[in-house]
């Protein structure tokens, strides 16, 4: 009898997994061409972003170019070692962090502010005027904002120093030489050139909206800014809580081209300016291939390690907003 009933058990497992393997199959055959289609994306992304990983191994090893990477001597986590015990290494991380969270926080707060200014505009044709003149920005090249920042900020010709001596104040102030001003100048830039295409993402979500809940409001008596708080915003919630898991795993990530262009890497802005990228330019340029590789992956380990911990947490408070 346990004999027939273990047969019988071996039999429906064998079946069962038949079963998956030819539903497997069929499943790709009905999604092939977009398996092809995403094909050339899966080379790029294995090429450029799987194959360099190889490269972590720098990271311990004191890089020799003619010896190569495999050949250069091992020396396990002395890079590491090098830049944590640096005067650099404390600066670098705060200035990064402190950033992300500036970016974070205050893009959040504008990106669903204007985001809820549109949804209230109800002309069509105004909403695609504001929309594509605040997107604008963000197709600009970094270069090319460097310079229009310059052309604010120059020393000489500047026309903020130019506006400031109008109203009778200093008007020689030297801007690339102040690196407490830089901090709310870098986010006035992040936000021009990053707010408009960030809101995007929220207003498609105001726009999934049922129109009858704004009218049961108004029949109950509800004013514009309760029906912002008790509709529109709670609406939000679930996108700005994944927008904000994705920006905790950039927290020790920076823009590159905002930090070394716009301050045309101007040594006496450092300490308020130099972040862990531009830390690893640097290093790259001065042929500390190895340090620049171990801050590197250090990077990347902490910003993986964030996104899990910050998905964890809100897992445990909110299941169902949480990012996976």
């Amino acid at each position: 009898m346990k004999n027939e009933f273990s047969n019988n058990t071996v039999v429906s497992k064998v079946k069962i997994a038949k079963s998956l393997s030819k539903k497997k199959g069929y499943i790709i055959k009905e999604n092939l061409e977009f398996l092809i289609l995403a094909l050339p994306g899966i080379i790029l992304l294995f090429v450029f972003n799987y194959l360099p990983m190889l490269g972590i191994i720098v990271a311990f090893k004191k890089f020799n170019a003619n010896l190569g990477i495999w050949g250069s001597e091992w020396v396990g986590l002395k890079n590491f070692e090098f830049f944590f015990t640096s005067q650099d290494a404390l600066r670098v991380t705060l200035n990064t962090v402190l950033y992300s969270l500036d970016f974070m926080f205050v893009g959040l707060f504008a990106a669903v502010m204007v985001a809820l200014l549109l949804y209230n505009i109800k002309n069509a044709m105004l909403v695609k005027v504001y929309n594509t003149i605040m997107i604008l920005p963000r197709f600009l090249s970094m270069v090319l904002i460097a310079f229009i920042v310059y052309a604010m900020l120059n020393p000489v010709s500047g026309m903020l120093n130019q506006v400031i001596g109008i109203f009778g104040g200093n008007s020689d102030i030297d801007w690339y030489s102040k690196p407490n001003a830089w901090p709310i100048i870098l986010t006035i830039i992040q936000l021009w050139q990053s707010v408009g295409m960030n809101s995007i993402i929220y207003f498609a979500s105001l726009m999934g909206i049922d129109e009858s809940l704004f009218e049961a409001a108004k029949i109950d008596g509800a004013s514009k800014w309760e029906q912002t708080r008790y509709i529109a915003i709670p609406h939000l919630i679930p996108i700005m809580t994944i927008t904000t898991i994705l920006a905790f795993g950039n927290l020790f990530n920076g823009d590159f081209g905002l930090f070394y262009q716009t301050t045309r890497d101007v040594g006496m802005l450092y300490p308020t300016t130099d972040i862990i990228s531009t830390y690893v330019f640097r290093g790259l340029m001065s042929g500390n291939m190895e340090v620049a590789a171990s801050v590197g992956l250090f990077q990347s380990v902490v910003g993986l390690i964030l996104v899990l911990l910050t998905n964890m947490i809100v897992r445990k408070v909110s299941p169902e907003n949480s990012l996976f």
